[in-house]
């Protein structure tokens, strides 16, 4: 009966964990990818703006869904350490500081976004200043983007080590760590280097809620 009841509840923990990952996707593709892509105009902060004012409600939207995911990814990562922790308590601990880390750097980055609606509410608001914050919150994305890495690392460890995750999800995670890195370098470093490496690394972050989601694990965490 009790090996029955942790099994469930570590089961459970399992599916949250997934569900609560795998919602991740769809608000940092509205706040990452597709508000930016709507409303941005490179090399034209005129157009840039106009389309902000014309869609200033998709913008905001754009705000918020940035910070539901700090929100919802503080939750899964203290589900991910409850799930993993009897894995290796200080490396799921190093997973979730790293986490951790990112939630501030990413929500004072929004202000920006903030900032650029507050000009744009003034009578004449300044080009070169949206565009200064514009450019701010770029670039504070690829330093957010480091924690983003780091935290897969120790989390791909420990699922590599598990014994009830499948090994080759570990290696895909750490590979996924590997590509955020290599992006916040060269955004800094060579900012014309025009290649997106997490584009095709980020595999092990889509896959490991699916399996959480619709495999579990097999309770013996």
């Amino acid at each position: 009966m009790i090996t029955n009841a942790k099994t469930h509840s570590v089961q459970n923990t399992a599916k949250i964990a997934g569900w609560l990952y795998l919602s991740l996707i769809p608000l940092g593709i509205l706040g990452i990818i597709y508000v930016p892509a709507t409303l941005f105009v490179a090399g034209d902060v005129g157009a840039t703006i106009s389309n902000i004012i014309a869609n200033e409600l998709l913008f905001r939207v754009g705000i918020v869904s940035a910070f539901l995911v700090q929100l919802v990814g503080i939750c899964v990562v203290l589900y991910l350490y409850k799930l993993l922790k009897s894995v290796n308590q200080s490396h799921a601990l190093l997973m979730v500081l790293f986490q951790l880390l990112a939630v501030p750097i990413t929500l004072v980055n929004e202000l920006f976004h903030v900032a650029v609606l507050v000009l744009l509410n003034t009578p004449e608001p300044s080009h070169q200043l949206v565009s200064l914050f514009l450019e701010l919150h770029h670039h504070g994305i690829f330093v957010s983007q480091i924690f983003w890495g780091l935290w897969l690392f120790p989390m791909g460890y420990l699922v590599f080590k598990s014994g009830f995750l499948p090994k080759i999800l570990g290696i895909l995670l750490m590979i996924g760590c590997m590509g955020y890195l290599i992006d916040s370098v060269t955004h800094f470093m060579l900012p014309d280097f025009g290649f997106t490496v997490s584009e095709f690394t980020f595999v092990g972050e889509l896959l490991l809620p699916l399996w959480l989601v619709v495999k579990g694990v097999d309770g013996k965490s």
